[in-house]
């Protein structure tokens, strides 16, 4: 796939140097160090995590109570002061919430979860007890212990609950120390400012990712303003004359952007919309925030399509572990946004606003853009409420394969459905069905080594038929030699071992034919059969492994496809109100392919997918003159 690389930056936060696009813009990630180095602390792991400072200190370690979390040094931060070895990474000073200044001096004591020092307050106080005292006891405590799984150290809670208990010490401050999420936070809140802005006017601007955003010039009254640059692969969200919303399309080769930020929509080839550019914003947010996406190092001639495949079995949860809830709830809400819905930019930005409230009014970056949006919203007339219509929640990181059928309406005629087949019982099966009721094979699918699918039906038109099951995906002697006798390649099916059953018949209307094998789905191979009048007519995978099978005089028109890696729930059904109808599925362990075509005859059409062979679901469906038209195995879930 087509990659647009630019410069990667590892947010450099601490950099002295000051990179200028021009006179007015400098990198976000290259900004002076007074500017961030106080919000930064956390990320480069000089002391980041729940503060709290205890009544008095007592020459014993037992008597500290304090909190705050430690993380190893990743790398020494430029003008920051960082205590000798002996503290472990501690800072020189800390302050939570509205504690005072306190010094880090000795070393009191040392747990398996933290580390108690003695804080001596900077200026201003000779008292020596109550939560003003000149000396405290300073517990650090790393914000991804135990302790914090999930929140804050359940100490606090333990502290809380026991306060005034006879025998304990008073906790005076506890909180986080280091607020580089705060600094992240503002970043969220003007980015989906400027997005809401750009989407307004029509566009989308295709590319978001940490290095094209930049701050004004120091010493300038844009200092602590956002920008977002570089509008290389915007793309329109609404036609120039009409107004109205571009029409959804995929076409899987046809990707632009940064592989390691951009949507999954996008990576598919999926027409960009508003989600693309916050979806690519989310993990610019996780980057920034966690200093790494877990997607981030991969190379080689696959990488692209692994990259995408992580993104997808990796839920929000998890992409999130250790940053506020709020940027959790941000990845939910845009990885399950539809193609052209309209976001609530003012919740998105509600959602990291009680991150920044505690700073006020001293933040590291303007936030004015984005509270102009949330004014905006209170005195608009139109109410967007994201639990209106509850959705079905995807990337729940558990993927799972399924049966996936796809049911057309026909005249009542006979129908046979065998299930769990061997490789023995395959061929006296199929000869029964013939023998006895005249039914030929329309599908095959297999869930398993030596576990075959058949369905057979009296309303295929075929004269005669033939099959082979082979040890090998595909065997080209036995297809070149059926194709000599006028036999065509009807269905297929490959196995989880390499085996294969290839069905082909005659009577069709198909006049030419070719087949292509391939380790990836053969886009480009399909774009160039597409120009020359064939029609993909199967399709079957073995393992990951792919067969396409494409011919002439179809009958079918303007083919369109659908590849992801689940069940496209939303592309099917914007395919079927277009006027497309799944003319045949496949899938792999990863991913999933249907193709969707033009028919002469318009019908409607269902979809099935279940965790076990469903032959209650077959029964039913014919009962109501429903029949199973193409059936496949592999993934449906992530």
């Amino acid at each position: 796939m087509p990659e647009l690389r630019s410069a990667a930056c590892k947010a450099r936060l601490e950099s002295k140097q000051l990179a200028e696009l021009n006179p007015q813009l400098r990198h976000l990630n290259k900004v002076k160090e007074h500017d961030l180095i106080a919000h930064k602390r956390d990320k480069l792991g000089v002391a980041k995590g729940n503060v709290c400072t205890n009544k008095e200190v007592n020459k014993e370690p037992s008597a500290n109570k304090n909190l705050v979390a430690e993380r190893k040094v990743v790398e020494k931060p430029v003008g920051v002061k960082v205590a000798e070895a002996s503290t472990g990474g501690i800072p020189e000073t800390v302050k939570v919430g509205r504690s005072p200044v306190y010094r880090i001096e000795r070393k009191l004591g040392k747990g398996g979860f933290g580390q108690v020092f003695v804080g001596r307050r900077v200026s201003g106080c000779t008292t020596r007890t109550g939560s003003n005292a000149s000396e405290v006891a300073v517990k650090f405590e790393h914000f991804k212990s135990k302790g914090c799984t999930d929140g804050p150290p359940y100490e606090w809670q333990a502290y809380s609950s026991l306060k005034g208990c006879y025998g304990l010490p008073s906790v005076h401050h506890k909180g986080r120390h280091g607020d580089y999420y705060v600094m992240v936070a503002c970043i969220a809140m003007e980015a989906i400012a400027i997005l809401e802005r750009i989407h307004l006017k029509g566009f989308v601007h295709g590319d978001v990712k940490p290095e094209k955003f930049v701050l004004g010039r120091p010493g300038t009254a844009d200092e602590k303003k956002l920008f977002l640059v570089d509008l290389g692969l915007a793309s329109r969200l609404k036609g120039t004359s009409s107004n109205q919303h571009v029409d959804y399309d995929q076409k899987p080769d046809s990707f632009r952007g940064t592989v390691t930020y951009a949507s999954v929509h996008a990576r598919l080839g999926r027409t960009l919309s508003r989600r693309d550019d916050l979806e690519s914003l989310a993990y610019t947010l996780v980057y920034l925030l966690a200093g790494g996406l877990p997607w981030q190092g991969r190379e080689g001639d696959t990488k692209s399509f692994r990259v995408c495949r992580e993104k997808m079995s990796t839920s929000p949860k998890s992409l999130c572990f250790g940053c506020p809830p709020a940027f959790k709830q941000f990845v939910e809400i845009v990885v399950n946004m539809n193609f052209d819905e309209v976001p609530n930019y003012s919740e998105l930005v509600s959602l990291f606003k009680c991150l920044i409230e505690p700073c006020n009014p001293v933040l590291p970056i303007s936030v004015d853009g984005a509270l102009k949006v949330v004014r905006k919203h209170r005195r608009s007339t139109v109410n967007f409420e994201y639990n209106e219509q509850p959705k079905k929640k995807l990337r729940l990181g558990d993927p799972a394969s399924r049966w996936i059928l796809v049911y057309n309406p026909r005249l009542p005629m006979k129908q046979r459905c065998h299930y769990n087949v061997s490789d023995l019982r395959l061929s006296r099966l199929i000869d029964e069905g013939v023998a006895d009721n005249g039914l030929y094979i329309s599908c095959v699918a297999s869930d398993g080594p030596n576990q075959w699918a058949v369905i057979m039906n009296a309303g295929t038109g075929f004269s005669d038929q033939v099959h082979l099951l082979s040890d090998k995906f595909l065997h080209q002697e036995y297809i070149t030699n059926q194709w000599k006798k006028k036999f065509l390649i009807t269905s297929l099916s490959g196995a989880a071992n390499g085996k294969s059953l290839v069905v082909m018949s005659q009577g069709t209307s198909y006049t030419n034919q070719c087949y292509q094998v391939d380790n990836s789905f053969p886009i480009k191979w399909i774009n160039t059969k597409w120009k020359e009048d064939y029609q993909v007519t199967s399709m079957a995978t073995s393992g990951n492994c792919w067969c396409i099978v494409m011919s002439k005089n179809t009958g079918l028109s303007d083919q369109v496809l659908e590849l992801d890696f689940q069940y496209p729930s939303e592309g099917i059904r914007r395919r079927w109100r277009s006027g497309h109808r799944i003319t045949c599925a496949a899938a792999t362990p990863d991913q999933v392919a249907f193709i969707l075509s033009k028919t002469k005859v318009k019908y409607i059409q269902q979809t099935g997918r279940t965790a076990v062979f469903p032959t209650t679901d077959l029964e039913k469906k014919r009962s109501k003159h429903l029949y199973a038209e193409s059936i496949c195995y592999g993934r449906a879930i992530c």
